[in-house]
């Protein structure tokens, strides 16, 4: 199974170590902030599948940050707050996250609801296989297909290609896919990020999937 990042926002500390111990316990593995702006560097940092996300932080409101993610980004959040009003449920939803739970909750209540989001959002790619419609990828034998052609792609594409599926729907920047896919020691020019999308986009011509370029930033993997 494909490993799950889940960032958890929460300045009590008693309440983001139990929500650690459950999640690691499901295999996940977590992120922890005790407040917004350490939140945010490791949502930026990361490959983060699903975040946890506390309304009421220290040095940020809760809504700024659910709405600076979804400025860029798809990734399920679950809010937590102890504000029960249905207008602040509403205001929740209106600035972009994606499920809501009032303080006090059970833990195991939370993970069902993770569980849930993760399922919704498709991040995890049964059996290591990524299919849709007319392209499938599998990663456990490094095949791609397109119309169930089998496409040849270089080891270097294959990194690439499964690094952008990981993160669907999200805006890469090229500092980050250098880094992830090359590796923190690669030294050599940044357009080398270029060189290679552009090749793994001639051989997508035929498929129902894109690299979208996000000018002045990165790419984006996208379903059409």
């Amino acid at each position: 199974m494909i490993d799950i990042n889940i960032l958890v926002i929460e300045d009590e500390e008693k309440l983001l170590n139990l929500i650690e111990t459950y999640l690691i316990r499901e295999g996940y593995f977590v992120l922890k902030a005790s407040n917004g702006s350490r939140g945010f560097d490791l949502f930026y940092d990361n490959k983060v599948d699903l975040v946890i996300l506390d309304l009421m932080l220290p040095d940020y409101d809760g809504y700024e940050i659910c709405e600076q993610i979804r400025n860029f980004s798809d990734t399920p959040i679950i809010m937590l707050t102890a504000r029960s009003s249905i207008d602040e449920k509403l205001n929740g939803f209106s600035k972009g996250a994606d499920d809501y739970i009032t303080k006090p909750f059970s833990p195991r209540e939370l993970v069902a609801r993770v569980k849930a989001q993760l399922k919704r959002y498709n991040r995890i790619i049964k059996d290591d296989i990524y299919k849709h419609m007319n392209f499938k990828f599998d990663s456990s034998t490094s095949s791609t297909y397109i119309n169930n052609e089998n496409i040849d792609f270089s080891p270097g594409e294959i990194k690439l290609l499964y690094y952008l599926i990981l993160n669907k729907n999200i805006t890469l920047p090229r500092e980050k896919i250098l880094e992830r896919v090359w590796g923190e020691d690669y030294d050599g020019d940044i357009r080398v990020v270029d060189t290679r999308i552009k090749r793994i986009r001639e051989k997508l011509v035929c498929a129902k999937v894109r690299i979208v370029t996000v000018r002045g930033i990165g790419y984006r993997w996208e379903e059409e």
